[in-house]
């Protein structure tokens, strides 16, 4: 057998030797996705990378209605084109869809793995790679964001958050149970503003990850947020880093929270931050499903997400003067240009900088110059 029968992701270990097979062109590529998993299981990619990237092989591989020994650039090319015009897909999706499919391809065709030349003796041919340079997107931005998502404007946010506390009201005045889970939401979201979270990032927040900021004691039990479920970088787990408290209220309403409201939860003991009526911890789409009702009750547009939270964090903290170093590490990026890129400084802030500029140049033109003695 050609290749490195170790290895792992190696055809010797899917299939054995010249064993006739039932149904050869589905078993053989169902063990060439089973390699490649144990491939990827070897570079300490997560689980849920791994089975996101299957799942876009196995759509192309539907797509195409062809096996990947058959695979052709122009198939993905069709792919790519029903997925632009009849899906519309955003262009970081379509990227990582091709990403995954040339690095499966990658994979398939690596002599050291050894399916080029099991596909060539049991079907007369073999894989090749598809996506190159000339039908593949290239990524040019440190952001993809599409150019309507943007942060709330201070007006706006306080608009949402006042919403969110009269929908608290408005339910529990009814004496309908549903004010628990409005009132949980309505916490999330101010927490993920004060503390500048992704959306993952606060899902997955536990009562135990807050603790005293000595420098800080104003804010008590919460001075700072141990963040333990950050962005992931490829092949490394979650990356942790600590939010220090900003805003005195965001404690307040934590305390508000922790002591009065979470433990009448029946799955409060799970030590979940967030736990919904019936599981552990409240799910994404009651998140994205309660945000987007007030957004549209409010008549906001639809440029506002979940991730405005933190655009707006990052952009109301410059604004109010803080170093731009200590924003980065309070979000917890790798570099200032990240955090350039979610400031969305508002237009009277800049007019107030620029007018501060003129006024001292003005002021210094103007002074006396002292003559010398």
């Amino acid at each position: 057998m050609i290749g490195n029968s170790f290895a792992p992701g190696a055809v010797s270990l899917h299939l054995i030797g010249d064993l006739p097979l039932l149904r050869p062109e589905e078993q053989v590529f169902t063990a060439m996705l089973d390699g490649w998993r144990n491939q990827q299981l070897a570079r300490n990619l997560a689980f849920s990378t791994i089975e996101g990237r299957e799942k876009a092989v196995r759509a192309f591989f539907h797509h195409a209605d062809a096996f990947p020994w058959s695979w052709t650039p122009q198939m993905v090319d069709e792919w790519m084109g029903d997925l632009r015009s009849v899906r519309n897909l955003h262009r970081s999706t379509l990227r990582n869809y091709q990403g995954t499919i040339r690095a499966f391809c990658s994979f398939v065709t690596d002599p050291g793995y050894g399916w080029a030349a099991i596909c060539q003796e049991r079907f007369g041919t073999h894989p090749v790679q598809v996506i190159h340079e000339w039908n593949a997107a290239v990524h040019v931005q440190e952001a993809e964001s599409g150019p309507i998502k943007r942060a709330f404007t201070r007006d706006e946010l306080q608009m949402f958050f006042d919403y969110a506390d009269e929908q608290v009201s408005r339910v529990r005045g009814r004496g309908r149970k549903g004010w628990l889970p409005a009132f949980r939401d309505a916490m999330l979201f101010k927490t993920a503003y004060a503390f500048g979270l992704r959306r993952n990032e606060a899902r997955m927040l536990d009562v135990v990850d807050f603790g005293r900021n000595h420098r800080g004691p104003e804010f008590g039990e919460y001075g700072v947020l141990y963040v333990r479920h950050g962005k992931a970088m490829k092949g490394s787990p979650p990356k942790r880093r600590s939010v220090l408290t900003v805003f005195d209220w965001s404690a307040e309403i934590l305390q508000q929270w922790n002591e009065e409201v979470r433990p009448l939860f029946p799955t409060a003991g799970s030590g979940a931050l967030w736990p919904s009526e019936r599981s552990t911890r409240v799910g994404f789409t009651q998140m994205n499903t309660r945000f987007g009702t007030y957004r549209d009750s409010l008549g906001l547009d639809r440029g506002l997400d979940f991730h405005s939270f933190r655009r707006s964090y990052v952009t109301h903290l410059i604004e109010d003067g803080w170093d731009a170093r200590f924003v980065q590490e309070q979000v917890g990026h790798e570099h200032a240009s990240t955090t350039s890129i979610y400031t969305c400084v508002s237009s009277d802030f800049r007019t107030r900088t620029l007018r501060r500029a003129l006024d001292a140049t003005m002021e210094a033109a103007l002074r006396p110059v002292r003559k010398p003695q």
